[in-house]
């Protein structure tokens, strides 16, 4: 078990509030901020759901328990299929992390200190945006409130159980590799969700970190936390393995924790002590990196 350097538990205001709106839809964040004058550390936090299912209230109690911790986190929804395809998503969220920089000081945070986290799909999203903050695509959106500019930097990226390479699961789940096995009705499940959000393999190979890395291309290496089990069905370990020994031969900094054995996902039921002992490693490298 990790202990966090911090011990106060702070009570914790909850609201949804528009930070995006595409015509008539608008983009919700699901704000935690803990009371008190702070400053307090900023993460957004991207829900997985294989880039197409689920929405900014998975994560609520883990999200919950960071900001009782002093971490000011806001949950974002995204344009997801069948509304939308790679690359809307990360447009989404790079939009939503200058935003949160912009409104930094109203909400007693870090100004123009920002993380990101996610878990399965969300992780990816987050990896990906802390490696290329400058990409034209991912930060299309013009930020248009009038107020101070911020840009897409990330200062920090947990990721938890992270769906590292798209392409990699994506043959997984078809049964394609020699390497590893998928269990039983896993390409039913995931084969489509990838077909609708990438449309194409050569999006997925393009996206995947670990392969850009080995490709040479110049990327951002923040700080970055993984949490992980040591199986996970739905995540290929080999995956996983590369992504941190490409990253570390760049020269990036990762902090990696596996804890043993399978069952639920690390952060689905709070109570237990996996689930504990992450928001602690969590809160100390958010504390450590951010302030």
């Amino acid at each position: 078990m990790v202990t966090s350097k911090q011990s106060t538990t702070y009570e914790v205001d909850i609201q949804d509030v528009e930070y995006l709106r595409h015509g008539d839809n608008p983009l919700l964040a699901r704000l935690f901020r803990p009371r008190g004058s702070g400053p307090f550390p900023i993460m957004v936090e991207l829900h997985g759901g294989a880039w197409v299912r689920g929405d900014r209230l998975i994560g609520n109690a883990a999200n919950e328990a960071l900001a009782r911790n002093g971490v000011i986190v806001a949950a974002l929804d995204f344009r997801v299929p069948p509304i939308a395809s790679y690359p809307a998503s990360f447009a989404d969220i790079h939009y939503g992390i200058r935003w949160c920089k912009a409104n930094a000081e109203a909400w007693n945070g870090i100004p123009d200190r920002v993380g990101a986290m996610g878990t399965s799909s969300g992780a990816h999203q987050a990896m990906l945006l802390g490696m290329r903050p400058n990409d034209a695509r991912y930060a299309a959106l013009p930020y248009s409130n009038g107020a101070r500019q911020a840009d897409g930097t990330l200062g920090c990226v947990i990721m938890v159980s992270p769906v590292i390479d798209p392409l990699g699961r994506y043959n997984y789940a078809k049964g394609l590799r020699d390497d590893v096995t998928p269990p039983a009705g896993m390409a039913e499940r995931v084969v489509p969700m990838h077909d609708l959000y990438w449309e194409t393999e050569e999006n997925m190979i393009e996206a995947a970190p670990a392969r850009a890395l080995a490709a040479g291309e110049r990327m951002e290496l923040p700080p970055t936390l993984c949490l992980a089990r040591s199986y996970e069905e739905a995540h290929p370990r080999p995956d996983l393995d590369e992504f941190i020994m490409q990253y570390r031969k760049a020269g990036g900094p990762i902090d990696v924790h596996i804890f043993e054995g399978e069952g639920e996902r690390i952060l689905e039921n709070i109570s237990t002590p996996v689930a504990q002992d992450a928001i602690e490693r969590m809160t100390a490298f958010i504390r450590r990196h951010l302030g």
